[in-house]
């Protein structure tokens, strides 16, 4: 059976069928003219010959469309003579993403459903995109394709276009879609396959809605370089560390070292602007920052741990910095005696105040807060101006405190450390790094850039250099000019008394000895205001400070709610899409303002940020560590999508960038960077464990398959060992939902363990379409892992199940991970159908131990198919439901379902075939009346099962529920290697069986069964298998039950050859067109093998009737000796009326071995 494709329109001159009405959309119009599918495929090659002559003439499109698509539909009116531009557009299919309501009026007098204007045409199909709802305009490349002819030759084959690329048709273009390979390559007559998007492209929700929001957005602002990635950077980088606490820092370190600080931070954030650069050159970026590159790169695990606190993080720095802002200007109010309550109330005060201000810059739109950002970096320059300036200005009042102006003597004094107060270099690195923590302010507003490929190299590297540059300028200037300590006190001048003063202050008169004893107000180490007085202007200093607090303050309360948008647009964390939602042309995420403005206030009203100061510059550190390590591991994995066009990057540079981002982690505050990689490990482990349904193409996608091929082939290379030796299943499963039990019961031994491939051999009296097999392929095998099923779905087309499993078992599998057992259902429906299906099913056992595959049989007496009962169709997850028609597995069947819902749509059921792996696709898939879903709705009730399926239904779940204390009988009645007896070992350890004790069953002497019982348990001891008995069979070889013995002639009656009773030609003439048929001979020659599998039929209902499980030994039939109806006779006749069983035969080749 196949899935439909998305034009399902009626052929022409057909009456569509009143069962549209189980679509998705309402179909109650007819269409205006021929849908895509029919308009592009029934072409007139005369028409297409004449294209060439009519390119030079005036020819209207009218024309061409009515020879092209000779449909005895109602022709379309009122068509226009579009421009060659138009046209060229016209050419391919364009995906608009607009809004249907602004979508235009159709022309009068054609229905709105399908209406065509020229040569487009819009029909209901297109509606059923992949994009998921979005409009679809199919522009029709048949009928006037020699309006833009490809090498001036009449062909719908296009030429390398960048707008088949795109993803979206928002931020660059429209988005065209080139001719699809059907489109291309099948006959004229078929109807085209109807495509998506190209592998990878499907858009997740939060793209689409990006796309669409900024389709419909004019006017929209956008920043170049430096207004959106320069400006920002240096603004943040440029902090209060600049002008309160850098000549501390010299003063601590001294000048070398001071540099050194300077220097050590510069190299992390530069490494970590190259990494930066290179991930935002490796393709187009869109809105969320340090998260967007993060996350498309090492995926969703780190992107979305590492978003959430990255957002938290510039929220508390929101309050950080407008404390810093609120304690200078309370420490102004307290030198003029204006103190509103006490300090801390004051600086809640004026905290709240700025915060509510900053808000209102904010949310009045990118352009104003872009303004604001330039007015306070022009006062920031300008106070740095005013510094450097003061301080080549020597005022003999500003000696007393310490300035001196450069002077060579202060240079050399100041080259060393003087640390005081416990600090060390560690420490005062630690204060001094997180000023150099705003590398990313200009990539958090990524979206808001023109071009972000260009803006955020160019203009973070810029900003990284330029910032510093000035700190070491300051650190080198300070140091030159201002004394470590001076008292502030005129008097302090050299005597004739102090002749032994060796500083460098009392070369220029002064004696500051005095600091020693107690200490001073003034100089490098006392005074956090000290380029107030030594610049030519101090308040301009004080503008300063306001402006660096103000700006960074502001520019991470723009920060965070763009990071948090973008985390909540791609639904990472459930419950937090209500953030998701932007508001006007720039998509503002005005309730992500909110809440960043009421994490600010409350962190304000603690108003002690010294805790959690440390913690922000470890969540800044923690992302900076895993974009280095984003470029690390995505060079390692060396997919050939990592291509960024910056190229000054190196792997190794940046895996050295992240492992100095994490020691300086550590160096700043252990605790708070344990506290990060705590969170950040809490955070993955819970976003690894939701498994959200996105693909980015990440590096560990790549770096996985990168591994994965690498260690196949070097599994190849390296023979078999029996210690090493795993079932590795083929079990032909059918479509891997139609055979729960089976796939349950393999699962249960091969997972971890063993490889497992569900093998589905498909035939069709049809030609075999093979889009719809690669499409069921990757559909079931997301049911597989939806389902926590670790197996791989392959299914193959081929004339019957036989060659089906010679195909699978020829060529599943990847070097040494190959299957080497087959696991087949018993056909318990064999006496019901064709014989010949019967001799297809035995040869296929015949076939595997050709290929030396062990096989296995699995026997439920209530049957493995439920694909016949009614909602038992659960394959789609609500994700691919609800995607539309393309999406449905089977096919449609809409005369049985209204109810409007694609999600619903109903779906043909695997029929019941007679081969238990068998699916068969019937020529009228779509016609075929079938029954609907069992629904959940008050429109359909639930049908009540009969009891057959009730019982069948349960039997099929038995395997997935926990064992209780039983059984698992083991029959190791013929040594095959020991895959009879490792199959119930691997079952026992899993924790559903591990209540399960195994009992072994061998056949034996009556005169030595104590001999033989205990030869075994040293047999299983070597093995180290446990066991809880042994129970030797001494009455094998007794004649079973004559009634038994009835029973099976009985069963075998109809299939005999009966060859006494014809002529020899004639017996010999229906054994070869019949080859299952008995022949007296056979029956004779077999008879004692008979007898045994009457008998142990027998001893298997006496010994292990209440068993959970039974393995036995398979008995063996020699090819070409015994009848397919025989040894279908000898299986059956084994195994019913018994619990779950296994028979197992192995390939004879050891599995099991007692030597280490």
């Amino acid at each position: 059976m196949s899935a439909p494709s998305s034009s399902t329109s009626p052929a022409p001159g057909e009456n569509p069928p009143s069962e549209q009405e189980g679509l998705s959309v309402d179909v109650s119009l007819k269409h205006a003219g021929p849908t895509p599918s029919q308009s592009r495929f029934q072409v007139d090659l005369v028409a297409e010959a004449a294209g060439a002559k009519l390119a030079d003439t005036d020819a209207s499109p009218q024309a061409a469309g009515e020879k092209a698509t000779p449909t005895p539909g109602k022709a379309a009116e009122g068509t226009e003579q579009s421009a060659g531009g138009e046209e060229a557009k016209g050419r391919f299919r364009v995906v608009n993403f607009v809004d249907p309501s602004e979508a235009g009026s159709p022309p009068d007098g054609v229905p709105a459903e399908g209406f065509q204007n020229g040569d487009t045409v819009m029909s209901e199909g297109s509606l059923h995109s992949s994009t998921g709802g979005q409009h679809h305009y199919h522009y029709d490349t048949h009928t006037n394709t020699y309006y833009l002819r490809t090498f001036g030759h009449n062909t719908i084959d296009a030429v390398p276009n960048i707008d088949f690329y795109r993803q979206t048709a928002a931020p660059l273009g429209e988005k065209l879609i080139r001719p699809t390979l059907s489109e291309l390559h099948d006959e004229l007559d078929k109807e085209p396959f109807e495509d998506g998007f190209a592998n990878g492209d499907e858009l997740t929700p939060a793209e689409e809605a990006a796309a669409k929001e900024a389709a419909d957005s004019k006017g929209v602002v956008k920043f170049g370089w430096v207004k959106g990635v320069l400006v920002r950077c240096m603004l943040n980088i440029w902090g209060v560390m600049l002008f309160i606490r850098m000549s501390w820092i010299v003063g601590q370190a001294g000048i070398v070292l001071s540099c050194v600080i300077v220097l050590m931070a510069t190299v992390v954030t530069t490494i970590t602007g190259l990494s930066t650069s290179a991930i935002a050159t490796n393709g187009f970026v869109r809105g969320g920052g340090a998260y967007y590159l993060i996350s498309r790169s090492l995926g969703p695990e780190f992107g979305g741990s590492i978003g959430l606190i990255f957002a938290f993080a510039n929220a508390v720095a929101v309050a950080m910095y407008v404390v810093g802002f609120a304690e200078t200007v309370v420490e102004l109010l307290i030198s003029v005696d204006a103190v509103m309550t006490d300090q801390d109330n004051d600086i809640r005060i004026i905290g709240t105040i700025t915060i509510i201000l900053l808000l209102g810059i904010s949310v009045a739109g990118m352009e104003w807060e872009a303004k604001a950002q330039i007015f306070l970096l022009v006062i920031l320059i300008t106070a740095i101006f005013n510094y450097f300036i003061g301080s080549f200005i020597t005022v003999e009042s500003k000696e007393s405190k310490g300035f001196f102006g450069y002077k060579g003597e202060i240079m050399m004094e100041n080259m060393g450390p003087d640390f005081r107060d416990g600090e060390t270099f560690f420490s005062v690195f630690a204060i001094f790094f997180p000023a150099a923590t705003g590398i990313l302010a200009g990539a958090n507003i990524s979206g808001d850039l023109a071009d972000p490929q260009l803006a955020i190299p160019r203009g973070t590297l810029l900003a990284i250099l330029i910032t510093g540059i000035v700190y070491l300028g300051v650190a080198i200037s300070t140091g030159s000019c201002i004394v470590r300590d001076a008292t502030g006190n005129d008097n302090d001048t050299i005597t004739s008394q102090f002749l032994n003063c060796s500083e460098a202050a009392c070369k220029f008169g002064y004696d500051f000895s005095s600091c020693k004893a107690s200490s001073c107000k003034y100089g490098l180490q006392n005074d956090f205001q000290i380029m107030s007085i030594v610049s030519g202007f101090g308040p301009i200093i004080t503008a300063g400070i306001f402006s660096a607090t103000l700006s960074s303050a502001l520019a991470s309360l723009v920060s965070a709610p763009k990071v948090f948008q973008a985390l909540c647009k791609d639904n990472i964390y459930p419950g937090l899409g209500m953030f998701a939602k932007g508001y006007g042309k720039n998509n503002e995420p005005l309730r992500g303002y909110i809440l960043t403005f009421c994490i600010g206030l409350a962190f304000i009203l603690i108003a002690k940020l010294n805790v959690i100061a440390p913690i922000i510059s470890n969540f800044f550190l923690a992302s900076y560590a895993l974009i280095n390590f984003s470029v690390f591991h995505a060079s390692l994995a060396n997919s050939p999508g990592w291509r960024p066009s910056f190229k000054y990057y190196n792997m190794w540079v940046s895996l050295a960038g992240a492992v100095l981002c994490c020691v300086v982690m550590f160096v700043i505050n252990w605790w708070a960077a344990l506290l990060t990689n705590v969170i950040v490990l809490a955070l993955y482990i819970y976003v690894s464990y939701k498994k959200p349904d996105v693909n980015w193409g990440s590096s560990t996608q790549a770096l996985t398959y990168h591994q994965a091929l690498t260690h196949s082939l070097q599994l190849s290379g390296v023979e078999d060992h029996i210690k090493n030796f795993r079932p590795q299943c083929l079990v032909l499963t059918g479509y891997p939902n139609s055979r729960p039990a089976l796939l349950h019961i393999v699962h249960a031994f091969t997972k971890n363990v063993g490889l497992m491939i569900c093998g589905h051999v498909r035939t069709t009296s049809r030609r075999p379409n093979f889009k719809d097999l690669a499409h069921d392929q990757t559909r079931y095998q997301r049911w597989l892992l939806k389902n926590e099923t670790k197996a791989f779905y392959t299914p193959v087309f081929a004339d019957d199940l036989r060659q089906g499993s010679q195909y699978l078992m020829q060529a599943s599998g990847l070097g040494r991970l190959k299957p080497n057992t087959l696991v087949v259902g018993f056909k318990n429906d064999w006496r019901e159908g064709d014989m010949r299906d019967v001799e297809t099913y035995i040869n296929l056992i015949h076939d595997a131990f050709d290929f030396q595959y062990g096989t296995v049989i699995i026997r439920l007496k209530e049957g493995l198919d439920i694909s016949h009962i009614q909602g038992q169709d659960d394959l789609l997850s609500s994700q691919e439901k609800t995607s539309g028609m393309k999406d449905v597995i089977v096919s449609i069947d809409m005369s049985k379902d209204s109810d409007g819902d694609s999600s619903k749509l109903s779906s043909k059921a695997t029929t019941a075939q007679n081969s238990p792996a068998i699916q068969k696709d019937d020529d009228d898939d779509v016609k075929a009346p079938t029954q609907p879903l069992l629904k959940k709705d008050k429109k359909s009730p639930t049908v009540p099962l009969n009891v057959a399926d009730q019982r069948l239904l349960e039997a099929s779940q038995q395997f997935q529920k926990k064992q209780g204390k039983g059984t698992v009988d083991v029959w190791w009645l013929f040594d095959d290697g020991g895959l009879t007896l490792l199959i119930p070992y691997l079952l026992t350890n899993k924790k559903r069986w591990k209540d399960c004790k195994i009992r072994v069953f061998i056949g034996g002497k009556i005169n030595r069964i104590d001999h033989d019982r205990r030869s075994m348990a040293t047999l299983l001891s070597k093995f180290r298998i446990d066991f809880s008995d042994i129970n030797v069979l001494g009455d094998i070889n007794t004649k079973p039950k004559k009634e038994n013995v009835s029973a099976f002639e009985e069963l075998i009656e109809p299939y005999k050859l009966k060859e006494d009773d014809m002529e020899q030609e004639a017996a010999e003439r229906l054994k070869a067109d019949e080859p299952w048929r008995i022949t007296d001979n056979e029956l004779e020659l077999y008879r004692a093998k008979t007898n045994r599998q009457i008998r142990l039929n027998e001893l298997l209902k006496e010994h292990s009737s209440t068993a959970n499980l039974i393995v036995m030994s398979m008995p063996l039939a020699r090819k070409g000796a015994v009848s397919s109806a025989l040894y279908m006779s000898w299986l059956d006749t084994l195994s019913k009326d018994l619990p779950p069983i296994l028979l197992v035969r192995g390939n004879h080749q050891s599995v099991l071995t007692f030597y280490s």
